[in-house]
């Protein structure tokens, strides 16, 4: 028995047999095509992009009813990256120029937009990589005739692989759970695992090397844990585990509709974080009193044009109108557009992260930010839009986001067209400069979003997807949580809303120490709702207050984590005890 530990993506827990799948890339061959025959290997590379075009779009027409919102939009991303001339143009030229075979001309090509992913800061964008990968394994697999052969198929099972594309994940009808080395949180394989509602453990670097098929497997989701060959002492532990956690989950959807208020009375919103317009249906349907971080990267990402004001005007505008009145924020371009459309300009950046990303870009392209903000404006005329700016840092950056902003409404009244001229405009605090100077911030802007993932990074100097230093990245470390408080009280004396909108507020086990800073704003993946909002519904905010003001007083990390337990462990009293038992009962009981 051993154990392998990786990024749990939620579902709970699932007992079954491993399933191991075939590696996802395997040895492509290179060789030259004689001048002669360079014409019939361009064409069988086109063709090999055909059937997989026809095989994209059978995945997508064959989409059961009940199918996952975000099911039809991954496969619709993977089907145009087949339209990238960056991945397909740039292949037939490899044919044409350089004589090299089609196989090699996929796979070198995929590597390079691949590799130069790897480059953004940005976890989501540094995923998007995998995509590429994935859809040139399918051309390859038709090029190499192994196309059409099945993944898996027979008892239910828990899959292992290095990787799985969304449309592989989708015919695996018998999966109870995936164990995948490669990605994370936001990687496709995640966000279709939480949509599907399987249980799922990603990054776990080497289990499909360690793990046998036909091996029995305990996979917990929520821990982000997969035991190998359990013993019978182990397993029986974690079946008791498993009934505890499927009751726990039915009864946790009883609070889909109860008001997300604390036992003295604070009313918490609870937000949603969402990457794609599709998602935005499936958060309101699990509860989410908003979107509080729509990433507007996805239309940008794999392209050579730039999208257009109508085509970005319609996402948001799906967007909004899948909220039915409740508000949206979208967050301005967060890369570095250039990089996006020229990878190669990567390779001269010695650090992505301190470069020109973010409103750094936005405001050296005004041309292209305008068209963006005109965008998001017109999208305000369909329901409540909050604009918020990423990796604010300088005043002077606010300014001309502003006068920019003035622009764009200055250009939509001279087409009449419609917006909402009060529209929020909100800021970032990633960087521990911004939250030092948040008062900066706070005399320009309507409100603040803290993106814990970069201030933490920022703050500690680490790269969490670096595995050599991933030890050392602390959510709770005393000076990120002291940067976290200082901007919550900052907003609150100048009467302006603060969120998070990083995982800290997706952790349920955070939730108390956020409450006790006097955060009223949570903003999450729509899967952590429902388990943050439980957890709301036990807390004291009064009580909090002075135990998590007791616990900021400290420079020890020690000594935080132990404080951290205890809060955690403490209950909020005896009407908490009650709540514990039956939420749902408790607050209805409450209400009345």
């Amino acid at each position: 028995m051993f154990s392998v530990h990786g990024t749990g993506i939620g579902g709970g827990i699932v007992i079954g047999r491993a399933r191991v799948l075939e590696s996802r890339r395997f040895d492509v061959a290179r060789y030259h095509v004689p001048a002669a025959a360079l014409q019939a290997e361009i064409d069988r590379l086109d063709a090999a992009l055909r059937t997989v075009k026809v095989e994209l779009r059978s995945l997508s027409s064959h989409l059961p009813d009940d199918a996952p919102s975000e099911a039809r939009a991954l496969i619709d991303v993977h089907a145009m990256i087949l339209d990238d001339p960056m991945l397909c143009d740039a292949a037939r030229e490899q044919i044409g120029e350089h004589g090299w075979n089609a196989e090699w001309a996929v796979a070198s090509q995929a590597d390079g937009l691949a590799h130069q992913f790897d480059e953004f800061e940005d976890p989501y964008l540094r995923e998007r990589g995998r995509d590429v990968q994935q859809v040139a394994d399918r051309v390859l697999k038709v090029l190499s005739g192994t196309a059409g052969q099945p993944l898996g198929a027979g008892e239910p099972s828990i899959f292992v692989a290095a990787d799985i594309a969304p449309g592989d994940m989708l015919a695996l009808k018998s999966a109870l759970g995936f164990a995948i080395d490669q990605g994370g949180t936001t990687s496709h394989t995640a966000i279709l695992a939480r949509s599907m509602n399987v249980p799922a453990v990603v990054g776990l670097d080497c289990a499909r090397d360690l793990i046998l098929d036909n091996e029995w497997l305990i996979l917990d989701g929520d821990n982000g844990l997969v035991i190998v060959a359990p013993d019978e002492t182990v397993l029986a532990e974690y079946q008791q585990k498993q009934v505890a956690s499927r009751l726990d989950r039915e009864r946790l959807k009883g609070l889909i509709h109860v008001p997300s208020r604390t036992l003295d009375g604070h009313l918490i919103e609870l937000h949603a974080n969402i990457e794609l317009p599709e998602e935005a249906e499936q958060a309101r349907e699990a509860g989410a009193s908003g979107i509080g971080l729509f990433r507007s990267e996805f239309l940008f990402l794999g392209r050579r044009s730039l999208p257009g004001e109508d085509e970005q005007y319609e996402s948001y505008r799906a967007a909004v109108l899948a909220m039915r009145g409740r508000p949206v924020t979208i967050r301005t371009l967060d890369v570095g557009a250039d990089k996006a459309l020229d990878p190669g300009d990567v390779a001269s950046i010695t650090n992505p992260a301190l470069g020109r990303r973010a409103i750094r870009y936005c405001l050296s392209e005004p041309e292209m930010f305008l068209t963006q903000l005109r965008a998001i404006l017109r999208a305000s005329a369909h329901g409540p839009v909050r604009l918020l700016i990423p990796m604010l840092v300088h005043g002077h950056e606010i300014d001309q986001a502003l006068r920019l902003i003035a622009q764009a409404r200055e250009r939509l009244r001279e087409r009449r067209q419609p917006f909402d001229d009060r529209m929020p405009v909100g800021g970032m605090i990633e960087v521990p400069a911004a939250a030092l100077s948040v008062g900066l911030f706070l005399r320009r802007l309507d409100f603040l979003s803290i993106g814990t993932n970069d201030l933490i990074q920022y703050t500690l100097a680490i790269d969490r997807a670096d595995h050599a230093v991933a030890p050392l990245y602390d959510p709770f470390h005393p000076a990120v949580l002291r940067l976290i408080s200082m901007t919550i009280r900052a907003g609150h004396r100048a009467g302006k809303p603060v969120a998070v909108c990083g995982e800290l507020a997706g952790d349920h086990t955070a939730t108390r120490l956020l409450l006790g800073m006097g955060l009223s704003e949570f903003s999450m993946h729509s899967a952590s709702l429902l388990l943050v909002k439980r957890e709301i519904l036990l807390a004291d905010v009064g009580r909090l207050k002075g135990r998590v003001s007791r616990l900021l007083n400290s420079d020890d990390p020690a000594k935080v984590q132990a404080a951290m337990q205890r809060l955690r462990a403490e209950p909020m009293g005896a009407r908490a005890s009650a709540a514990s038992a039956d939420p749902v009962a408790s607050e209805a009981s409450g209400a009345g």
